[in-house]
C-alpha cells in the first residue's frame, strides 16, 4: 500500500466530522478540507494520466525546492485555484465515492511513464515520482488543518 493510499484513508477517517469547523483555524469546514484535497488528487491524476511525457520539462524553481525539502507548505499563503476550490457543501457520499475514485487514480500512478506530468501553477512541471510528492505534502497539510480544526 503506497504512502499516498495510507493518506487517503487518513482522509477518509475524518469524514463522519465533515461539518465541524474552527474559525480560529480556518473559516473552511472539515468537508471543505477533504473535498479540496479529493479534487486536487484526482485532478492532478486526471492531468498526469493525459500528458504527453515527451514534453516534460524540469527545471529549477525555489518554490518546489522549499515545499519538497521542508515537506511543508505555509498555512494561508496561498489560496486554491478555482478549479479545486469547492462550490457546493459535498455529502458523505459524494467523499466517500471521490475517495474511492482517488484511490484508484493513485494505485495506477506506477504504471505510468515516469516522465508523465503535471503542470503546478508554482511550482512548474512536476513528473509523475514529483507529483506523487506534492499530493502527500499538500494531503497532509489539510489533515494537519483538520487536526487543528478538531483540537
Amino acid at each position: 500500500m503506497s504512502k499516498l493510499h495510507n493518506i487517503l484513508l487518513q482522509l477518509e477517517n475524518h469524514i463522519p466530522n465533515l461539518e465541524k469547523t474552527n474559525s480560529k483555524i480556518s473559516s473552511s469546514t472539515i468537508g471543505w478540507q477533504i473535498d479540496h484535497c479529493l479534487l486536487v488528487i484526482n485532478g492532478v491524476m486526471s492531468q498526469l494520466e493525459i500528458s504527453n511525457p515527451a514534453e516534460f520539462k524540469s527545471k529549477f524553481n525555489l518554490n518546489k525546492l522549499i515545499v519538497f525539502t521542508t515537506g511543508k507548505i505555509p498555512r494561508g499563503k496561498i489560496r486554491a485555484p478555482k478549479v479545486v476550490t469547492p462550490i457546493s457543501i459535498a455529502t458523505v457520499e459524494e467523499l466517500k465515492s471521490n475517495i474511492e475514485i482517488a484511490k484508484n487514480k493513485v494505485s495506477k500512478l506506477n504504471n505510468l511513464p515516469k516522465n508523465s506530468f503535471f503542470k503546478h501553477p508554482f511550482l512548474s512541471d512536476l513528473n509523475a515520482k514529483q507529483t506523487e510528492k506534492f499530493l502527500a505534502i499538500h494531503t497532509k497539510h489539510h489533515l494537519k488543518i483538520i487536526e487543528d480544526i478538531l483540537k
